[in-house]
């Protein structure tokens, strides 16, 4: 395989294979969606998304000292682990996202907000944006659905920033571009640049900052790993992440 020998990395003995295994994408992909954000210490940081990525990036936005960090999300056992990082969560389908932020911000909004989310958002039956993007999805019209997106744009303070970790894969529709535009909003978005933040994120796991591990919910066999996936995608028996050993 060519560069091969670009990408590893000397693990020390002193680490088990759980608290290095990700290090090859989702920590420093949490960690690069906190990072772009120029996180200040007066900052309130919101992220959508309380999956691994996500648990990821509340960790980070946490080490990196924000004032706050708020999680969103509807699934309990996200969000429990979410609180346990040290976040304010938001079950979306209980109360209103909106409302909330303006309350913990005394209505003037989150200076950084992060998308962990991506292109197949999920929102309660009340939010009719989402709704439509699925007709539209259905019909060819649209391949994402920017629920998230819009949803930011709308609750960001002015100047502030939008970084997007999550994936999107083509054509979105109804983006409130006029709004961004004139609150000033700054968008950092893009495939992680693992390779950037390795060497100094493996140094924070060897100091004891942060052990990455904390995510892993189940540990089984390789033989076990095509029912593990329906497990995790149907969001059975708490389960966040799985690692799969021979």
């Amino acid at each position: 395989m060519p560069f091969a020998d670009k990408t590893h990395i000397k693990v020390p003995d002193s680490l088990t294979d759980e608290q290095v295994l990700f290090l090859g994408d989702i920590f420093p992909t949490g960690w690069q969606a906190a990072a772009q954000c120029d996180i200040e210490p007066t900052d309130t940081v919101v992220v959508w998304g309380c999956g691994p990525v996500g648990q990821m990036t509340i960790r980070s936005a946490v080490l990196l000292g924000a004032k706050q960090v708020v999680a969103i999300d509807c699934i309990a056992e996200r969000l429990s682990m979410a609180e346990t990082s040290g976040a304010i969560t938001i079950n979306f389908k209980d109360e209103s996202v909106v409302e909330r932020l303006n309350e913990l911000t005394g209505g003037k909004g989150p200076e950084k907000c992060i998308d962990a989310v991506g292109l197949e958002s999920h929102v309660s039956i009340s939010q009719p944006d989402t709704l439509l993007d699925r007709a539209k999805q259905m019909v060819m019209l649209e391949s994402d659905r920017p629920h998230v997106l819009r949803e930011m744009i709308y609750v960001c303070r002015p100047a502030g920033i939008i970084s997007i970790p999550g994936v999107y894969s083509g054509l979105i529709d109804k983006l409130p571009m006029g709004m961004a535009m004139n609150k000033g909003l700054s968008f950092r978005m893009g495939q992680t640049h693992v390779k950037r933040w390795t060497d100094d994120l493996l140094r924070r796991i060897e100091e004891g900052q942060i052990d990455p591990s904390f995510v892993i919910t189940h540990t089984v066999g390789l033989e076990e790993g095509p029912e593990m996936y329906k497990v995790f995608r149907d969001k059975q028996d708490s389960c966040i992440k799985v690692v799969l050993k021979p």
